[in-house]
């Protein structure tokens, strides 16, 4: 799943591709990738997009008279820019094209989903906070105000383990689950930790923890091509997506907890005192 890093990588590329650009088309593939109809998508067509904004995963484009085209790529969704977009419209099937933009240039954009789950989610508003998800989004963790008083307070509140903490999109905006490992290998600590055990050393590692490492992601990610983004997540991750490999930090093996339709990675002798937590989906599959 894009997380923050990679769409504010999308919203550079777009901003310097789109910008000052009119949308001449907008084409649907997929008709359940659309959860609005009013404006409908012809209402982008024939405006010149003025902006590109993210707001937590979400991709925000702008246009002169006001509609925004505001997408969430979801788990399996991407964007792949055409510097020329095919001849003819698209047809319809089972591949994971799922929406074309056309530009005047005749170049453009599609947005693509893998996968049999169709979650991919594309919005026509007159103001991005008419979209559900979000409205709903908490801080932006690299906003130049949101500070480690502001971090504290917010985890005041939490009952729960660290790991969903930091997944909640209504409490910070833009971590997933790929990059709350990362986090939370830099900052040495168990997915499983309880927010309500956090002291406030704990506090201050864990944010200094997540500003680095999202930071350093965009950093990573700046001026890299829409296409090779995937890519460019991958070879920076330590620990997300790397069972059984070495730690780079200590050497200790990398290891994993399954859920039933995710998992998390972690170094034991890291985060965890050295001892492997319960996988239980495995605990019941030797049993």
């Amino acid at each position: 799943m894009p997380e923050l890093p990679e769409v504010e990588a999308l919203k550079d590329f777009l901003t310097e591709h789109l910008v000052g650009h009119e949308i001449t088309r907008v084409l649907p593939v997929a008709i359940s990738v659309l959860k609005t109809y009013d404006p409908p998508l012809t209402a982008l067509e024939g405006q010149p997009v003025t902006s590109v904004t993210r707001h937590g995963k979400f991709l925000d484009i702008g246009t002169a008279d006001g509609p925004h085209l505001v997408t969430h790529l979801a788990r399996a969704g991407w964007l792949q820019w055409k510097d020329r977009l095919p001849d003819g419209p698209p047809k319809p099937g089972k591949g994971p094209l799922a929406l074309r933009v056309a530009l005047e240039t005749g170049e453009g954009f599609e947005l693509t989903e893998a996968g049999t789950k169709k979650k991919l989610a594309v919005y026509v508003v007159r103001d991005p906070g008419d979209v559900p998800g979000v409205a709903r989004l908490g801080p932006d963790p690299l906003a130049a105000d949101f500070d480690e008083a502001a971090f504290a307070k917010l985890l005041s509140g939490e009952r729960r383990q660290i790991k969903g903490a930091l997944r909640d999109q209504s409490l910070i905006a833009g971590v997933g689950n790929a990059y709350s490992d990362e986090i939370l290998h830099v900052a040495r600590m168990s997915p499983f930790k309880p927010t309500t055990t956090l002291t406030p050393d704990d506090v201050h590692t864990l944010y200094e923890a997540l500003r680095d490492t999202l930071t350093d992601a965009v950093e990573r990610s700046r001026g890299v091509a829409a296409g090779r983004l995937k890519a460019e997540k991958k070879s920076g991750l330590r620990v997300h997506g790397r069972a059984g490999e070495p730690c780079p930090v200590c050497g200790d093996t990398v290891r994993e907890v399954s859920f039933s339709d995710s998992s998390l990675q972690y170094c034991p002798t890291c985060q965890t005192g050295g001892k492997p937590l319960a996988d239980r989906r495995m605990s019941r599959l030797l049993k």
